[in-house]
């Protein structure tokens, strides 16, 4: 079989696919050759070259919708990626119930309902691969993002069931991210000086470009990884250094 990450004449739908992580996903995945139909809860300019629908990922039925309207406008979906999410920082001890339903249900419950969406196609057609964007923090202790820790520890797990129940015909994949490069790294971790000390803790020097994150998804997507199912690919430039380290 010839392998190949050209990916041409596939369909992929990336939420949250026009800003930050999701923006770099989006390109390299028309960098590949495939149509990209992006989401969000509001109408944005598209990547070029992408199409873009407007749908809040955490509403079941406007879920259902959306990829109807792939289905509809493409004739199939051989591609989710699970990118939409993410959390404000807070004190676990005093925020609301409410508050973390809120970010379960975008970093939990949004990617499960998308992935049942999504499979029921796929196992039609016959094939197809989910990637869902997670993070270090599901493995780690995550002080001041507590719930998002643990929604994302819960997608990795999410992932490896799901990829047991739906094998063969479709493929289902995270990657757990770590510090990357977006226009709000500076809201995140401050001023350059305090960036370029963090990133000299990374072993590779450097966060993530976005689009670095987007070439993992790429390759998941792919037939290279033809025999992956399950995995959680770890995207995080070597690692935090142990605190013992640098006492």
């Amino acid at each position: 079989m010839a392998l190949s990450l050209d990916l041409t004449g596939k369909v992929v739908l990336v939420t949250g696919g026009t800003r930050g992580i999701g923006r770099g996903i989006t390109s390299a995945f028309l960098q590949a050759g495939a149509h990209v139909v992006t989401c969000s809860r509001s109408e944005v300019e598209p990547v070029p070259g992408s199409t873009h629908r407007v749908c809040d990922v955490r509403d079941a039925e406007a879920v259902t919708a959306l990829v109807d309207e792939v289905v509809a406008e493409h004739g199939r979906l051989d591609v989710l990626v699970n990118n939409a999410g993410g959390a404000p920082s807070t004190d676990a001890a005093t925020a609301s119930p409410r508050f973390h339903d809120k970010i379960l249900a975008l970093n939990l419950s949004a990617p499960l309902v998308l992935a049942q969406a999504a499979n029921r196609v796929m196992q039609e057609q016959g094939s197809g691969a989910i990637v869902n964007i997670s993070s270090i923090s599901a493995h780690r202790p995550a002080p001041t993002i507590a719930a998002y820790g643990a929604a994302k520890a819960g997608l990795d797990s999410l992932t490896r069931s799901l990829a047991m129940e739906w094998g063969p015909r479709v493929r289902v994949n995270a990657i757990d991210v770590g510090l990357c490069r977006t226009e709000q790294t500076d809201d995140h971790y401050g001023d350059d000086a305090r960036v370029a000390a963090i990133e000299a803790t990374i072993p590779l020097g450097r966060m993530a470009t976005p689009t670095e994150v987007g070439n993992v998804a790429v390759f998941l997507a792919s037939d290279l990884a033809s025999y992956v199912s399950g995995a959680r690919v770890t995207c995080d430039g070597g690692g935090e250094p142990p605190v013992f380290l640098h006492i």
